[in-house]
């Protein structure tokens, strides 16, 4: 679709709509006839609202598009995940990805096989990682996406874009199938907060995914986390460390040279839980950088206390990364050694690995390249 951004639908909330449509004349219902089909119907064509008079149906046709992304490719892996290449209105292109079915594990059971991303519960139907931006300004050394740079911002309609068309593609319907979201994608969400939150609010609202069922992570912008424990309406937190000390983060994650870990870890400590809710710190594993005996007592000691759990996740290799796999026994060990400490601790098992759809690999690649072909 190449429409004007600005002309599209998608991304406009209730009050928008209905300013909309008080600006022509219309009844101020029709605005919730609209949101209904955006949001909850995921329609494709205006056209396809059919509650709206003939004439309203081509007078919006006429000015405004839905804005949904089109998915330009999809390549699947072995596993079932499926990367979605998708191109914006302006022509940029996006990865987004959906990880069907979950292993069945429960939170907190202290298995491998528990949940990834941080879900309570078993999967019914899976998981769409959702991108914030067209490439990312924080230049983390092992991911492929940070080769990219950043471009742009992705607008609210734009986000929620990509939730529609992948449930569209995938003919899940939430509230009735329970779909989890992870604003773990291309970009920062928090260097895009107001359209990251925007967002958020439109696919409780209107797609009906509750918020308790959303996570958000952040490389470690100090000030939204903040603003995040302010928001009514908000995902869960994670937290990407990535390192046990300020030097080897500053060296992994530039960004700590602005927001050191002290700063960080005391935005972690202050920020406000709910109920039963657990704070997720995330850790890439790289081999003989930050997985020895060493950083994994340094990194319980800079969290005991705190009602949390760690994410484990050993490197996902790509082109330009110059680091390694670390071995599994070096991982469980690692796991092993912070559960001795008294952290809930897991590993989370790579999805997508072979397309390139895994945590830190996505990079808007148009081929299909096999990473055994690429070692």
């Amino acid at each position: 679709m190449n429409c004007n951004t600005d002309n599209s639908l998608l991304g406009l909330n209730l009050q928008e709509l209905a300013e909309l449509m008080a600006e022509r004349g219309e009844p101020l219902y029709r605005a919730g006839q609209i949101f209904q089909s955006l949001y909850c119907q995921r329609v494709n064509d205006l056209s396809s609202i059919s509650p709206l008079p003939q004439s309203l149906r081509l007078k919006l046709s006429a000015e405004y598009s839905i804005g949904l992304p089109t998915i330009e490719q999809k390549f699947q892996s072995t596993d079932g995940t499926v990367r979605y290449l998708m191109q914006l209105a302006d022509g940029e292109t996006i990865e987004t990805v959906w990880m069907p079915e979950g292993d069945g594990g429960e939170a907190g059971d202290g298995s491998e096989a528990a949940e990834e991303f941080e879900v309570e519960h078993s999967w019914n139907r899976g998981t769409i990682c959702v991108s914030s931006q067209v490439g990312c300004a924080v230049d983390c050394k092992f991911c492929l996406t940070a080769l990219l740079k950043v471009r742009r911002n992705l607008t609210a309609g734009e986000i929620v874009g990509q939730v529609c068309a992948v449930l569209n593609d995938q003919g899940a319907s939430p509230p009735n199938d329970r779909v989890n979201l992870v604003f773990m994608g291309m970009g920062e969400p928090f260097l895009n907060y107001d359209n990251f939150i925007k967002a958020v609010s439109l696919l409780v609202e209107g797609v009906g995914i509750p918020e308790f069922r959303m996570t958000v992570s952040t490389a470690g912008i100090v000030p939204r986390i903040y603003d995040l424990g302010q928001e009514i309406v908000r995902p869960k937190l994670a937290i990407s460390l990535n390192a046990s000390n300020d030097d080897l983060r500053s060296e992994l994650m530039p960004i700590n040279r602005k927001w050191n870990m002290e700063a960080l870890l005391r935005a972690a400590r202050d920020f406000p839980l709910r109920n039963r809710e657990k704070l997720t710190f995330e850790y890439v594993l790289l081999k003989d950088v930050n997985d020895s005996t060493n950083h994994a007592r340094e990194l319980a000691e800079l969290i005991r206390g705190m009602r949390a759990k760690v994410n484990l996740i050993a490197l996902n290799p790509g082109p330009g990364i110059g680091f390694k796999i670390p071995e599994d026994e070096r991982v469980r060990q690692f796991k092993q050694l912070l559960m001795d400490a008294g952290l809930p601790a897991f590993i989370r098992r790579p999805r997508g690995r072979d397309i390139y759809a895994a945590c830190g690999q996505l990079k808007r690649t148009v081929e299909l390249v096999s990473l055994q072909a690429g070692e």
